[in-house]
């Protein structure tokens, strides 16, 4: 029977580690949180087919010994040590704010199939092309800006 215990608590133990680390350190689901699950099954099944009491015993355990190390993970901030803590300050400037107006002209810096990079009035910027392709350092000059878009055409 002390053999019996001991494979059970063995099996819940590495069932709620395996889970703990799925939900703390791995995100989405991978083979920690099955294999977690999966232990966490076959132990309170085990534990089950060696008594109604030590089922039901085992069952109630686990879950409480799960919700307190869940609940005491999350207030001992135990994993702001691994997560990102960097804020993004930028923006996206739009061709318009940059000042790109139709009638610019500008050079391609890559091939533009139908899209690619170009230099207009010293920025780099997008461009796109309208159902041809523009080899690099081809003259361009801009039909129209819509918003992030710039659709230009060779000279």
């Amino acid at each position: 029977m002390f053999l019996e215990i001991a494979v059970i608590v063995f099996i819940m133990g590495l069932s709620l580690s395996l889970l703990l680390v799925e939900i703390f350190l791995l995100p989405g689901i991978t083979l920690a949180g099955i294999g977690g699950l999966l232990f966490a099954v076959c132990g309170v099944a085990y534990a089950y087919a060696v008594g109604l009491t030590v089922g039901h015993i085992t069952l109630a355990s686990s879950v409480l010994l799960f919700a307190t190390s869940f609940f005491f993970l999350l207030r001992a901030k135990s994993f702001n040590r691994v997560a990102l803590h960097t804020e993004v300050d930028s923006k996206l400037t739009s061709s318009q704010e940059m000042g790109i107006q139709p009638g610019d002209k500008g050079i391609t810096l890559s091939r533009l199939a139908p899209i690619g990079k170009a230099k207009i009035k010293g920025v780099t910027i997008e461009a796109k092309s309208i159902g041809e392709f523009v080899d690099e350092g081809t003259s361009i000059t801009v039909l129209r800006v819509d918003g992030y878009n710039v659709i230009v055409t060779p000279d």
